[in-house]
């Protein structure tokens, strides 16, 4: 099973200070010295809640393109891609020269997007989101796979459209889905070469996610055993952030021991990839998880 690390691009959640790339490139090439088969990226153009300061974030593409260079072997990947943030002809186009680029390692995570604020404050539309969701599957999945389309809907359009060159893999880079309600999950299930749900806790916390996506796929007519199931772990330290994140229902806490159990559980589940969310977000955090994944490879 692989491991990776989101690395936070976004500004200090408690001081909102900014993240100069140079340490965001130096956590990634921690990571990849350290054992880790991926680093992943969140997509978001602000946070903005009333009454609190707006939180700024770097676009995310362009650090992964700068990324997909500082790095040689990890996986890197978007966990996930607001779909309404970029055309998908054209965000198509872009993965396949990143996979160029970093020599095969990109994954495409994509997904509807939820933070209304940002769309508003860059002009973007909110509504239909899974409309448009379904409609970019459509244009993204042959594109990446064939290098042509010839598409026409309501919110795009990709007539005759190809991309050439095509990147270093057969099929493009995997196309990951984000989804967790009914019809999101069917379209994964559709479309996704890799499904993720999240934020997941201890193993037996993705029981019932997994039966989700497995009625997906046989609604749709596809042998569940066909798309690979990754994971997004909130893992969360009490004794250096005392209170609990409240976007973590149910999060994964332990010594490093504990933690690379937990690693051992998902593997048991047959999950393919599981990516952690630390909290908080400091070198300590991430040496305890790294212990625990050298732990988990040596069992």
């Amino acid at each position: 099973m692989k491991i990776g690390l989101l690395l936070f691009t976004a500004n200090d959640r408690y001081d909102n200070r900014a993240r100069s790339y140079d340490s965001i490139k130096a956590i990634a090439q921690r990571a990849e010295t350290d054992g880790f088969d991926s680093i992943w990226l969140a997509d978001h153009l602000l946070y903005h809640k009333p009454g609190e300061p707006i939180r700024g974030i770097w676009e995310c593409w362009t650090l992964l393109s700068a990324l997909a260079e500082a790095t040689r072997r990890v996986e890197i990947g978007t966990l996930v891609l607001c779909n309404s943030f970029r055309n998908p002809a054209i965000l198509a186009k872009m993965a396949i020269t990143a996979d160029e680029v970093s020599h095969g390692r990109i994954i495409l995570g994509v997904g509807a997007g939820w933070n209304e604020p940002e769309y508003k404050a860059f002009g973007l539309p909110f509504d239909h989101r899974v409309g448009r969701f379904e409609e970019a599957l459509q244009i993204l999945k042959p594109l990446l796979r064939d290098g042509q389309v010839d598409f026409s809907g309501s919110y795009y359009q990709a007539p005759d459209c190809h991309i050439v060159p095509l990147g270093p893999r057969p099929g493009g880079p995997p196309l990951l889905v984000g989804a967790e309600g009914p019809r999101m999950l069917k379209l994964a299930a559709l479309y996704g070469d890799l499904w993720n749900t999240g934020y997941m806790g201890r193993p037996e916390t993705m029981k019932e996610r997994l039966a989700m996506i497995r009625t997906a796929c046989q609604e749709v007519g596809r042998d569940p055993a066909t798309i690979g199931i990754t994971a997004f772990i909130g893992l969360w330290f009490p004794d250096l952030l005392a209170n609990q994140p409240s976007f973590f229902p149910s999060p994964l806490t332990g010594t490093a021991k504990e933690i690379a159990s937990a690693m051992k559980g998902y593997e048991e589940l047959g999950i393919q990839h599981i990516m952690f969310q630390l909290e908080p977000y400091t070198p300590e955090t991430r040496r305890r998880l790294t212990e625990a994944l050298q732990l988990y490879r040596h069992t």
